[in-house]
């Protein structure tokens, strides 16, 4: 078996007994980088002097095998400050930002675990984009076939551990940028409910939406690691002060008795007819496990794609405004006044994407507009909202694809803009709801060998019976043992 092959509690168990070193396990990372990463283009900063010497530090330490992350070789999103490590969110306008003063508080309770951070990953500009070419230094490929895109924002989180380049990784996800990536290629992806992981730290995009969550090879893996990382946070009020259950209690319940929502809308119009079809297997093996299944309505989630970009773009035009070439970021060396500087430095430091939404969302939150659009918008959202609390009054899941089709080429759709925008359908509503929500692979494509992704719905704050439901179909398939045949792993 490669080494990545191992859950991190296999992995716990090979440093406990003497079997494995971290320093090898981080030296297993660097080299599969640089067997792949070429082709994978995942990372745009590398931590290698650091982690390396991190690693000989922690071979002097006796690890506890109560802490499944120890030594763990990670990823990081760079749209997470990690103090002392350069953090641009994949941005022109961020891209001399070397040294962030102070670790996002996700960071910092993964030092706390004693994880190894080996680099920071590729994204789309400020994660806004659906794809990862919206980077403003490099598009990452998707493992599985290169010629096709890895889904976005968070794609070099998602081909970083699809490709073993690390066991684990972090990304943002504010209307699907976890769950989308994850079913493009093929791993796990969490996004809790809003307000259980910390911001504090992540360069904002809509702060409303935002959540830090968790990619992994498997759903066991993912619950250890949203552990480390979940809680209250005094830098954060948007955190909420609930009690993080031991996910890890909850996941070989089984499923016997689960009542799952099935909404019509997740499978209509626009879902390719492969992807109906991996839906309608999985429920055919929840039905074998004991669970049952009901088709339901979401009646208001014809307006969430529209909701959500008037709402998101509102958000980051005013997010973004702080990017104004005086106080950091790029700065043009054109100007010849004040307002010339504000101008050429935004003009020369934001992508083509970004300028897109700022600009929308300055539009829609303007006087003549705000009623019209941003109000109705934030009204919608609310009817959204309320389709999911009523669902989940009498059923325990909700279960849908993640994503209409299986990944899309490079370059197919990068002058589509409305195209590219309905590859998040499927994952928006959840965003809106705040509720939690994981991608688990669940078949490949005949047509393409690309994977699918199904995406299972919880309750605010039910993460447990999210991955306790995922963790049943995991047990009973075996997509989630296949790995893309990419540089040959060790």
């Amino acid at each position: 078996m490669s080494i990545f092959d191992y859950t991190l509690k296999e992995i716990q168990e090979k440093l406990h007994n003497n079997e494995l070193t971290v320093t090898d396990l981080v030296e297993a990372s660097y080299d599969q980088i640089d067997r792949v990463e070429d082709e994978l283009k995942s990372f745009i900063t590398l931590n290698k002097e650091a982690a390396l010497a991190q690693a000989k530090q922690l071979d002097q330490e006796t690890n506890d095998t109560n802490n499944p992350l120890f030594g763990i070789p990670a990823g990081i999103k760079d749209n997470v400050l990690t103090k002392g490590l350069k953090t641009t969110g994949a941005s022109k306008m961020l891209s001399n930002f070397e040294d962030p003063l102070f670790d996002a508080t996700v960071v910092e309770k993964l030092n706390d675990a004693k994880t190894v951070m080996i680099g920071k990953l590729n994204m789309d500009e400020f994660a806004m984009g659906s794809s990862t070419e919206n980077s403003a230094f490099s598009t990452t490929h998707n493992p599985w076939n290169i010629d096709y895109v890895p889904g976005g924002s968070s794609g070099g989180s998602a081909a970083a551990v699809a490709g073993r380049e690390v066991f684990f990784s972090l990304g943002s996800d504010t209307g699907g940028s976890i769950r989308g990536p994850s079913s493009y290629c093929g791993v796990v992806g969490m996004k809790p409910t809003y307000g259980l992981v910390s911001r504090f730290g992540v360069i904002a995009f809509a702060s409303s939406l935002d959540q830090v969550g968790t990619i992994t090879k498997t759903v066991e893996d993912n619950a250890h690691v949203l552990q480390a990382i979940a809680g209250q946070d005094p830098m954060d009020q948007t955190t909420v002060d609930v009690e993080v259950p031991n996910y890890q209690d909850a996941l070989k319940d089984g499923v016997k008795g689960l009542k799952i929502a099935v909404p019509k809308e997740f499978l209509a119009e626009g879902v390719s007819e492969e992807v109906k079809q991996s839906v309608l297997d999985a429920l055919k093996v929840y039905e074998d496990l004991g669970a049952t299944w009901e088709e339901v309505t979401l009646p208001h989630s014809k307006y969430a794609v529209a909701a959500y970009y008037i709402i998101s773009s509102g958000e980051a035009s005013a997010n973004l405004a702080r990017f104004d070439g005086i106080r950091y970021g790029h700065r043009s060396e054109n100007a010849t006044n004040m307002i010339d500087l504000f101008k050429k430095s935004r003009s020369e430091g934001f992508g083509a994407e970004v300028k897109r939404r700022i600009m929308f969302g300055t539009l829609t939150q303007s006087a003549g507009y705000y009623d019209d659009y941003y109000h109705k918008a934030q009204q919608a959202r609310r009817l959204i909202k309320a389709d999911f609390d009523q669902l989940f009054e009498k059923y325990d899941v909700v279960i849908g694809p993640t994503t209409p089709t299986t990944a899309f080429k490079i370059g197919e759709q990068m002058d589509d803009s409305l195209t590219m925008y309905a590859n998040d359908l499927l994952t928006i509503p959840v965003n809106l709801a705040g509720v939690p929500a994981i991608s688990i692979p669940s078949g490949f494509s005949e047509k393409t060998g690309l994977p699918f992704g199904l995406q299972i719905i919880g309750k605010h704050f039910a993460e447990d019976t999210v991955f306790r439901t995922a963790y049943a179909f995991e047990q009973a398939t075996d997509h989630h043992t296949k790995r893309p045949n990419l540089g040959g792993a060790k």
